[in-house]
């Protein structure tokens, strides 16, 4: 983990309640699935967002969604630094992807996937994603993933674009060798038990300090509870406890 200061270069809507923050500072040892935790004036605690981007070293990408003060907060700054703890949480594990993964996110649970898949394309792997949303005008990123060279699918809950239905949706005849996933608890329970390939989960969480201080954020696993932000937040599908 590590304190440091970000400029603020660039922070513009990309979708209804959705912005893209590019940040410049400290990136060195981030890895896809981990996330950063951002202090800002006002807040006693800090907002945790994942990692969508390291484009290039000294550069973050950021996705957000406006949900709270904190985020509406983010969503109107346009220049200025800010306090960013870097370097938390487990990411994805990608030497057990195998030659085609599937990546599965949901709204926000997408922004991380996008670093993933280009490591894995990186690597030569056949990568298929799905994306899922409530709706047309909350979509993002889906020509990002195209012009990594991903087969994308993309699934909307009203039918207004794509696949009408949920991500399980458009999981239906693929092929795949392992899976890979962040998002809503409810759409990573529905979709470990749509499949019997192996996987991993990325979860979303109200977290306090997000370095594994509080206890605030666990979940139950074969080995007892798990700090979402300090044991995860990715974790093994195999791991996981469901509640019924």
């Amino acid at each position: 983990m590590k304190q440091t200061l970000f400029e603020i270069k660039e922070n513009i809507k990309i979708a209804k309640n959705v912005f893209r923050m590019t940040l410049a500072g400290d990136t060195e040892g981030i890895i896809p699935g981990q996330f950063v935790n951002i202090k800002l004036d006002g807040l006693y605690l800090r907002r945790p967002i994942s990692v969508c981007d390291v484009p290039t070293d000294g550069v973050l990408v950021i996705i957000y969604k406006v949900v709270g003060k904190g985020t509406e907060l983010m969503s109107e700054m346009s220049e200025g630094k800010l306090d960013v703890l870097t370097g938390l949480g487990n990411g994805y594990d990608i030497s057990l992807s195998g030659d085609a993964p599937l990546l599965v996110g949901g709204g926000v649970g997408v922004p991380p996937l996008y670093m993933l898949a280009k490591k894995l394309i990186e690597e030569g792997k056949r990568v298929s994603v799905i994306l899922g949303f409530n709706t047309k005008d909350e979509i993002f990123y889906e020509d990002e993933f195209k012009a990594l060279g991903a087969s994308v699918a993309v699934t909307t809950v009203d039918g207004s674009y794509g696949i009408k239905g949920f991500v399980t949706d458009a999981m239906k005849g693929k092929d795949f060798t392992y899976f890979y996933s962040c998002g809503p608890e409810p759409m990573l329970k529905a979709l470990c038990r749509a499949t019997e390939v192996s996987g991993e989960l990325s979860f979303e969480e109200r977290m306090g300090c997000g370095f594994g201080a509080c206890m605030g954020c666990s979940c139950k696993t074969l080995t007892g509870n798990k700090r979402i932000c300090k044991d995860g937040p990715v974790m093994k599908k195999e791991e996981i406890i469901w509640e019924k």
